[in-house]
């Protein structure tokens, strides 16, 4: 062998250990669902008393289910599993669950009403969808009002991946439509098959001088599922990066978020958690400053859906 071939060979050698490194430090921790945290939660005693059983996704554990929740073990998924106070009560939500497959385990969305009885006499019901997302859960959660208001949503993150890439299942309701059901007000149908969803955002993010924060969009992802599937193996979906709004797949829903229940909330420099506005396209050639990922039970805003809609996910990487 020549001694060049010898020393590309010992070169390689030595560098695919690091590249094997490298690309790990791009994937996001805890993406194959095998491990994950315990909390159980103790309700007032005026609504029941129960204890409910919540799980974080992050290093195998238990968490005081006095505590409110953070993140664990460097974890950047949070989840619709919540400890909520008002007025001192504490009630719990359960939509997302772990569940065995194989020889590992997979995360299980569910989109459910969740009920609470207070002394017996008043009765509210909420429609809850099962969702994970990379960010925080800024606990416990003190009103109804504006759910989207207690996320600290995103993670920074300067990748351009190609795609996405992750196994799935699908069991679509049995109900045509969805409604809308927020435990105070009446029951409202929305016109349209319930589905599963993604969202996949790519951000360049900025802070004005009042703590205002801002964003333009390099890349996206808004994907809906809208059939039954057993599990789907490695799926692949491409990031589209700039201006989407010429592409033949663009839809109405896929477009700057501005304004309105779908516009998404972040801590700013000085603790606070305010809306990101989505301001412009960004150029293709930019680099991101944050990630927005998020899977969900039922597509649109809080408190929408149809009961049964049941989304399973597993192994979630980047392809490069």
């Amino acid at each position: 062998m020549k001694s060049t071939n010898l020393r590309g060979l010992l070169c390689l050698a030595l560098l695919l250990p690091f590249c094997g490194s490298l690309l790990a430090q791009t994937q996001l921790k805890y993406s194959n669902f095998d491990q994950w945290i315990t909390r159980h939660v103790k309700e007032s005693a005026i609504i029941g008393g129960n204890t409910q059983t919540l799980y974080e996704i992050g290093p195998t554990g238990t968490w005081d289910g006095k505590k409110p929740y953070v993140n664990q073990g460097g974890s950047p998924w949070a989840s619709s599993n919540i400890m909520a106070k008002v007025a001192g009560v504490v009630k719990t939500n359960v939509s997302v669950y772990p569940e065995q497959r194989g020889n590992g385990k997979c995360v299980k969305l569910v989109s459910h009403i969740v009920g609470v009885k207070v002394l017996g006499l008043v009765n509210i019901h909420v429609l809850a969808a099962g969702s994970i997302y990379v960010g925080r859960m800024i606990e416990p959660i003190t009103s109804s009002s504006n759910p989207f208001g207690k996320l600290d949503y995103g993670i920074p993150f300067t990748d351009k991946p190609r795609a996405i890439q992750f196994d799935y299942k699908v069991r679509l309701s049995d109900e045509p439509d969805r409604i809308r059901r927020t435990g105070f007000s009446r029951v409202k149908t929305i016109p349209g098959k319930d589905m599963p969803g993604m969202i996949l955002l790519l951000q360049r993010r900025w802070e004005d001088s009042e703590g205002n924060l801002f964003a333009s969009r390099i890349g996206t992802i808004i994907h809906r599922f809208n059939k039954n599937t057993d599990w789907v193996n490695s799926a692949k979906f491409e990031i589209h990066y700039g201006d989407i709004t010429k592409e033949s797949f663009f839809q109405p829903h896929m477009g700057l978020i501005q304004d309105g229940e779908n516009l998404k909330y972040a801590m700013n420099s000085r603790g606070k958690i305010v809306p990101v506005k989505e301001v412009s396209w960004g150029n293709p050639d930019e680099t991101p400053t944050h990630l927005c990922l998020q899977f969900a039970s039922s597509f649109g805003t809080a408190y929408v859906g149809a009961v049964g809609t049941t989304f399973w996910l597993d192994n979630v990487k980047f392809v490069y």
